[in-house]
Parts: C-alpha cells; structure tokens; sequence
C-alpha cells in the first residue's frame, strides 16, 4: 500500500546505446543523456588498451577479449549514482546483452539500426576512430536482433537528427515507464 510518507526512490533509467560501427552510438547517446538529463559514457573507453590496439591493427574482438570489457560496461549501469545513465556499447550479441543485464536487469537497449550503405558512407567520413570500415562486415554478421524478453527501442538511423533523438528519448521514456 502506497502512503503519503512512502520514500520509494525513483527508478534509474539505464540505457545502452547499441549497434554496428558507424551506427551514430556515441553522437545519439550524448544527445539522449542530454536531453534526459544524465550522465553519457562512451563505452569505447572502458576497452582494456589491449582491446583497442587489436581493433586498431584491424582485428576483430573474440569473445574473450570482451567478457572482462562487458562486466566493465554492467558494473557502470549498475553502479550510477545518478538518475540514470547512457552508455554506448556495441552489444552486437545476445549473450553480451545478457552478460550487461546480469548486472542491471532494468536495462534499456537502444539499437540504431542502418542499411550497409549508410552505415558504410558514415564510417568513410570518420577519422581518428579505432574502427576501420572493413570491420564492418564482421560486425553486421554478428548482430542478432533483440529478443521479446529484452527492454528495447528500436530506431532507424536513416532519420535526420532532430527525428532520431526525439524517437529514441520518446521510446526510451515508454519502455521505462516514464
């Protein structure tokens, strides 16, 4: 029964922002904890330095190499302090997913999803990233879809900006209960 003195904390929103290279993750994911108010991470620079030297010289991650960068990523979830957090975070995989839901179930998964060709056209206009284009393939294999027992919004990047981060804010506010 809900009283007037009742002090339940509010629900954290904790989101991870997931898709292939190239997808817009880190770019869609600041402007979402800013329009939500919370904190962003780019879950780029959780990557132990022998992860990104790997994808550097052009060679995917096995899942070994992304067992210890996951637990990084669900412990960060898990762990804000704040009213919530965004976290960009490939998650290409089912398994990843359940491996960041282990240590925070409520998670929320926003895929930006994109065709190869403008996913391809955005990562021939990067520069300075650790990702280079020809990973692409290889990531685009291994993504498997989001299943019916997993929080998610689903959002195509084709969509100019203004219309992305509105959808996805919107989306994420649905599922969370908001």
């Amino acid at each position: 029964m809900h009283t007037p003195n009742d002090t339940t904390t509010p629900a954290i929103t904790r989101v991870v922002v997931m898709g292939v290279s190239g997808s817009g993750k880190s770019t869609i994911g600041a402007l979402v904890a800013d329009a939500m108010d919370i904190p962003f991470l780019d879950g780029d620079s959780l990557h132990p330095m022998a992860n990104i030297s790997k994808m550097a010289a052009g060679t995917p991650l096995n899942d070994e190499d992304r067992w210890p960068w996951l637990e990084i990523v669900g412990n960060e979830l898990a762990n804000t302090t704040a009213a919530g957090i965004v976290i960009a975070c490939s998650a290409l995989k089912r398994k990843y997913r359940d491996a960041i839901r282990s240590k925070a179930p409520d998670t929320i998964f926003l895929h930006l999803d994109g065709s190869l060709e403008v996913l391809s056209s955005r990562l021939e206009g990067r520069s300075g990233h650790f990702m280079p284009p020809a990973l692409l393939a290889s990531q685009l294999a291994a993504l498997e879809p989001l299943g019916g027992d997993e929080r998610a919004v689903i959002i195509d990047i084709s969509a100019g900006i203004n219309d992305l981060l509105a959808e996805a804010v919107a989306g994420i506010r649905r599922v969370s209960g908001q």
